[in-house]
């Protein structure tokens, strides 16, 4: 390509932020005075040159001219369409400037070179496939446009250079983009240029069409459920009026019922989603019941329902006294967990990081001690609601963490439910034999209530059914256990322990005046004024009649002695009133199922023979005495070696070993005949055969059995003994020193023998059981020996030979 024409001489008509290229026909306005001055320049200069008057027309870009212009010939002068002077110029070829040169008028005339346009096609293939992709680009552009005139026009241009200087009439180029198009003189490049141009802009096109057409979607989509939702109400009135519904009657009106419920702001969001989901779905479908259902759920829960504690900690104390008597570590703690609550609420420290201040106790303790009833009276000294929740059996995690909304029949757990029941955010709910919890292939429900009754994580509790979060963080938990090893040590350690460990005798008439003996009377149909029964005959009842932690039994016997008189007075066989004394008890309800052994005949009791000691243990049911019998067989007929009965665990096994090896190794010191140990077979059995039995214990009861019956000398009747036994004769620490010796004296025992190294147990046993006890504490067996074994009679001397 070169530039070897002629050199021109030409007017300049400046095209301001406007670009022409060869082949456009465009009019300029001749009111502006340099279009004006070029146009007159050039039919001044046409006058003495053959064709028509030729400008040059150059691109002026913020004052300053482009290196290239576009020679262009006037067509015709003559009235715009707006009726102003204007001239039809049309482009002819490019020019590139050079120096300026002098010329008639008053327009600035330069010299320029025609720049030759045409050239060889280079790759015949590629150039006609650029023709081609061009075509379709402008064709697609057009036609969306409605330019169908226009198509055809384009499709019949074949030469590339005017295919590409056609992308000029293009409104969507910038003037950049057009000076670009002047300045590329090869035609396949330009061509290329243009192609590209018009590919961004279709891309362009594209992109804001679809923002365009979704935003105009999202408005129609508005409309329309706009319309839709105005509609559908106007068809539930139709029908409210059809079935005689007054206007507020609507109970599917749930959004109302969301908006106006006080629910926290993540509850609302979802209570809202779930009724968006519901107004989309039809009432044939079976979501729209499960949705009902849970909106229901979260719409009863009281979010931001609190009771006010009531702060009178001397009257709570008064409440916990009046209902019930004994129990002062559990009293305790409800006092000290008020007066905390008091002063943190005096000083503004209700919610620190979320949580609030509950309390998750744990009340462990035998039957029958009250634990169950002691929840109802925390919640009115506190002034709260109370709900119980049954635990007793529940293998299935989702009573505890709720169902998944999924399955058909679907609950929140029993926790919801429970704070559901009390109808505000911070009761006292108590956990009803938590002990009893099973597991199986449905989950370990204990495992679901670690988050419940841990106080650092129940402040988001989250149900599996409601998946919202829940604030346990205020409530009360009082969890009841008649057996902590059965209690998991991880739920164990979230709970703050309190043990029930029974009642005294004392403790067991009080109660038996002051409460069962009023609900009794009601329930048996007389006035407490009609029989009365005499402190003797109550302390004989809770005696000899029953003999356990609790109350249970002794409730049972006043009632059934109050049918026996109110059944006598209705045959007319008693008149009223009716005292009842401690010798009219055997009359009315039978002979005493627990005589005392200390009360019984001397050649009756147990440990009439050789061979019986009375041990101390604790069981599920509280503390209780249990007897050791120890026998030797006949060297002739029994077989050498250790024999244990009694249905007993490995480690009162291996306790029953370590006496029978410290006998061995230190008969002769303890002047007891062991020689012939080795030869005669010994048996040891524990009463109550069928009751398993396991622990250390009982390791100088056996110890002292053995010693007794190896001498010959009785053990003493009012002695009871605990305490584990090493194989040095040491008497070791056990555990449940207050429930055995309250066993003791509810036995008739006056003597007990403790291990030394358990002495401060002592400060919580009741102080009238220890006033009636004559309490040893010890370190060796030797000290046990002398103070369980009587001594030595002439006519138990004679039995040692023959039983040795």
């Amino acid at each position: 390509m070169g530039s070897t024409s002629a050199p021109l001489t030409l007017p300049v008509l400046p095209l301001d932020d406007e670009v022409v290229l060869p082949g456009m026909v465009v009019p300029l306005d001749l009111n502006d005075a340099d279009v004006r001055a070029a146009v007159e320049a050039a039919q001044a200069a046409a006058g003495s040159q053959p064709g028509k008057p030729r400008v040059l027309l150059v691109p002026r870009i913020d004052g300053t001219y482009a290196s290239t212009g576009v020679l262009g010939t006037v067509e015709q002068v003559g009235r715009l369409a707006d009726g102003d002077p204007g001239a039809l110029i049309r482009g002819r070829g490019r020019v590139r400037i050079g120096a300026g040169t002098t010329g008639p008028g008053a327009a600035l005339w330069v010299e320029g070179t025609r720049i030759d346009e045409s050239a060889p096609d280079p790759l015949p293939g590629q150039v006609a496939d650029l023709v081609k992709e061009y075509k379709a680009l402008a064709t697609a552009w057009l036609r969306k446009r409605g330019a169908w005139q226009v198509v055809d026009r384009v499709q019949a241009i074949d030469d590339v250079s005017a295919l590409a200087d056609n992308s000029g009439y293009s409104p969507f180029l910038t003037t950049e983009q057009k000076v670009a198009l002047l300045e590329t003189a090869h035609p396949v490049a330009r061509l290329r240029l243009a192609t590209q141009q018009l590919r961004d802009h279709l891309a362009e096109q594209d992109v804001a069409e679809t923002i365009a057409k979704d935003v105009q979607e999202g408005v129609d989509k508005q409309q329309r459920e706009f319309l839709l939702r105005r509609q559908l109400e106007a068809v539930r009135k139709e029908l409210r009026e059809l079935n005689g519904e007054a206007e507020g009657e609507e109970s599917d009106d749930y959004r109302a019922r969301v908006e106006a419920a006080d629910l926290p702001e993540k509850v609302r969001e979802a209570a809202l989603k779930e009724v968006d989901k519901l107004e989309r779905s039809s009432d044939q479908s079976p979501e729209g019941s499960w949705i009902r259902t849970w909106l229901d759920t979260v719409l009863e829960l009281p979010w931001n329902e609190r009771t006010e504690d009531a702060y009178d900690i001397q009257g709570a104390k008064s409440v916990l006294d009046a209902e019930h008597a004994g129990l002062e570590d559990v009293k305790e703690r409800i006092t000290e967990y008020l007066a905390v609550r008091k002063r943190r609420n005096d000083r503004g420290l209700g919610v620190i990081g979320g949580r609030r201040g509950g309390a998750v106790l744990a009340l462990v303790g035998p039957p029958g001690v009250g634990k169950t009833s002691l929840g109802e009276s925390v919640a009115h000294a506190m002034g709260r609601k109370f709900v119980r929740v049954a635990l007793g059996g529940v293998r299935d995690e989702a009573e505890i963490r709720g169902h998944r909304r999924t399955y058909v029949g679907a609950l929140p757990g029993r926790i919801v439910r429970a704070i559901k029941e009390a109808g505000s955010m911070n009761p006292v709910v108590l956990l009803d034999e938590i002990d009893k919890v099973g597991s199986d292939f449905r989950g370990d429900p204990a495992a679901a209530l670690l988050e419940v009754l841990d106080p650092a994580q129940n402040h988001t509790f989250r149900d599996h059914y409601l998946e919202v979060e829940l604030d346990l963080s205020d409530v009360v938990f009082l969890a009841t256990a008649n057996v902590l090893e059965a209690i998991p040590e991880a739920l164990l350690d979230r709970m703050e322990l309190v043990r029930l460990d029974g009642y005294t005798e004392d403790e067991k008439v009080v109660i038996a005046r002051d409460h069962l003996l009023p609900r009794q009377l009601e329930r048996a149909g007389l006035d407490k004024d009609e029989v009365t029964l005499d402190e003797s005959a109550l302390r004989r009842l809770a005696g000899e009649y029953t003999r356990e932690a609790g109350v249970r039994n002794l409730e049972r016997s006043i009632a059934r002695l109050l049918r026996k008189v109110a059944a006598q007075h209705e045959l007319g066989e008693r008149e009223l009133p009716f005292t009842v004394t401690d010798g009219e008890l055997r009359g009315l309800i039978g002979r005493p199922h627990h005589v005392p052994e200390s009360a019984q005949d001397p050649a009756e009791r147990r440990t009439a023979v050789p061979g019986v000691a009375t041990g101390l243990a604790v069981t599920g049911a509280g503390g209780d005495v249990l007897f050791v019998e120890a026998s030797l067989a006949d060297p002739e007929t029994g077989a050498a070696g250790l024999t244990l009965t009694g249905q007993l665990g490995d480690v009162m096994k291996e306790s029953a070993q370590i006496a029978l090896s410290f006998l061995r190794s230190h008969g002769a010191e303890l002047e007891l005949p062991v020689a012939d140990l080795k030869d005669r077979g010994v048996h040891i059995h524990f009463p109550a055969g069928a009751v398993p039995k396991d622990g250390p214990s009982a390791g100088i009861t056996m110890t002292t059995a053995l010693a007794s019956l190896l001498s010959g000398r009785l053990v003493r009747t009012d002695v009871a003994m605990t305490g584990e036994v090493s194989l040095t004769g040491r008497v070791l620490p056990i555990g449940g020193v207050k429930q055995k010796l309250l066993a003791a004296h509810r036995a008739g025992v006056t003597t007990v023998i403790i291990p030394k190294r358990n002495e401060p147990d002592l400060d919580d046993v009741p102080a009238e059981v220890l006033d009636k006890l004559d309490v040893h504490a010890v370190t060796d067996v030797r000290q046990v020996l002398d103070l369980a074994l009587s001594p030595a009679t002439a006519e138990a001397r004679p039995e040692v030979p023959a039983a040795a």
